[in-house]
């Protein structure tokens, strides 16, 4: 009988410290690297900081476009422009122009 009583008294305190241990160290292990976890919040950050990056790009890119539809809807259209678009669109150069290949941007 004093075995047993000495048995749990020894035993059921180590048990219980094992499952409130593991239970805390579940929910700790997923308050880091959980789907809402802390590493996550960093992976989003960076995704952000990216998107931010491609998005100036893109503005900036845009504003190109825009700058250049501008001077073609101007009342007086800018001759160099109209000349330039109308080689692309058709393909053709001029006798005397002297052509340089430029190796399109990797991106």
């Amino acid at each position: 009988m004093v075995i047993r009583r000495r048995l749990r008294s020894i035993l059921l305190p180590l048990l219980l410290y094992a499952v409130s241990g593991s239970v805390s160290s579940y929910f700790i292990w997923h308050a880091v690297n959980g789907e809402r976890g802390l590493k996550t919040k960093e992976e989003y950050r960076k995704v952000m900081a990216d998107l931010i990056l491609e998005n100036a790009g893109l503005r900036s890119e845009r504003e190109q476009f825009e700058r250049r539809i501008s001077m073609m809807r101007a009342e007086a259209v800018e001759r160099d422009i109209l000349e330039e678009e109308a080689r692309v669109q058709l393909g053709r150069v001029h006798k005397n122009d002297v052509v340089v290949f430029l190796k399109p941007d990797a991106k």
